[in-house]
């Protein structure tokens, strides 16, 4: 646990004008500071910022408070995270209270966790952008599909070379210990042979809602029939795919800005339409939609619109998700793309207007949605109650 003497440093030291200003571009008003509000869409700067009371306040919102508050609502993290983060902005050495020896070592071993998924992130990171191999075949991969440097450089895409231990002698070489290249699934170890789990893949970081490396997803390039299409990291001590949503560190603050999250299936999806300007989107990560992902949602809306693929298996995929999203008591609204479509292909094949005009004027109440499956003959829906909430069964 953080001491209240660094927490008085950090209050003590941190300067709220400093500090939001790194976010919001902020103009002197008299003895105050003004700017547009980073929580809601206006023209007329409302946002003011005290550096006599070390406070701030956003008329468009309503929200206000001080330094840590600000990161709270902006950043969405915890009051430690926001602590951390100012302490580290400014230098201040962040003291804990006495731990036993036991809590001193599971703290340890989940550091160095975070500190291997780091290495590999910038390790793969860099392979793809500056080695022959990774330039030809694993940027060539992710150029076919429309990504700009600049989204490659924002999402830390990466590759893995086809080799069977390149990246784990690397990381050996590095000082970084097998045991936990072992327990982040990086390396797979078999008696004395060490072989990298994501061999010949284009890598997809995934990222904390702080921004920190949980784990990856794998895609294959090859045609390899027993080798699965996509690979996850395994759960570990940092990694629990059915805690965490792809893209939620990068979509976190578009999210609470638009108060309304995109919920695709895949990675591509998630990077086609950042990249065409919707922001606010994420993907469950390799796994089938959950209560923990969903309220990991929750924290920064209440609404959600399940964009589904244009075929029978992506509504019914989707579906089962509407079932949880509806039990947590969230709204939501539904977009389906035309057949042989999904929101990756329709992102890459329009402009960012086509797009943004497409998913307003085809989000339905999931209700009118339904109905219009059901007029269609594609579904049969039960729809039942049992309490407050409502749920769905359908068949196809």
């Amino acid at each position: 646990m953080i001491t209240k003497n660094t927490i008085d440093k950090v209050f003590e030291t941190a300067r709220v004008e400093e500090v939001i200003g790194d976010f919001v571009q902020l103009k002197k008003a008299g003895s105050n500071f003004k700017g547009l509000s980073p929580f809601a869409d206006e023209k007329t700067p409302s946002f003011m910022v005290s550096p006599v009371k070390q406070i701030w306040k956003d008329f468009s919102s309503g929200k206000g408070g001080n330094v840590i508050s600000f990161l709270m609502e902006h950043e969405h993290y915890s009051y430690p995270e926001a602590i951390r983060y100012l302490a580290k902005k400014y230098n201040i050495e962040v003291e804990e209270t006495e731990q036993t020896d036991e809590q001193k070592q599971q703290a340890s071993e989940r550091e160095s966790l975070f500190l291997v998924s780091e290495y590999a992130s910038k390790y793969f990171h860099d392979i793809l952008l500056t080695t022959e191999k990774g330039k030809a075949i694993g940027l060539t991969y992710f150029k076919e599909r429309g990504f700009t440097d600049e989204t490659i450089e924002t999402f830390q895409l990466g590759y893995a070379l086809d080799t069977w231990d390149a990246f784990t002698q690397t990381a050996l070489k590095k000082g970084y210990q097998l045991e936990f290249l072992e327990k982040t699934g990086l390396t797979i170890v078999r008696e004395d042979k060490q072989f990298d789990r994501f061999k010949g893949r284009v890598l997809f970081p995934i990222h904390s809602m702080s921004g920190r490396v949980l784990g990856f997803g794998g895609r294959i390039l090859s045609n390899e029939k027993k080798a699965a299409k996509y690979l996850n990291s395994p759960e570990s001590e940092i990694y629990h795919k059915s805690k965490i949503l792809y893209g939620i560190y990068h979509a976190k603050q578009f999210i609470a800005r638009e108060d309304n999250c995109y919920l695709v299936e895949g990675y591509t999806d998630v990077i086609q339409l950042y990249q065409s300007g919707i922001r606010n989107v994420v993907a469950s990560s390799g796994t089938a939609l959950t209560p923990e992902q969903i309220r990991l949602v929750s924290r920064l809306t209440q609404n959600i619109t399940v964009l589904f693929d244009g075929d029978a298996a992506g509504i019914r995929a989707s579906l089962r998700g509407i079932d949880l999203i509806l039990e947590q008591g969230m709204n939501v609204k539904v977009v389906a793309f035309p057949e042989g479509e999904d929101p990756d292909s329709f992102a890459r094949n329009h402009t960012e207007e086509e797009l943004k005009e497409y998913l307003t004027q085809h989000a339905q109440d999931f209700i009118q949605f339904f109905f219009c499956m059901i007029s269609c003959k594609t579904i049969w829906i039960f729809p039942f109650r049992e309490g407050n909430h409502f749920y769905i069964h359908s068949l196809f």
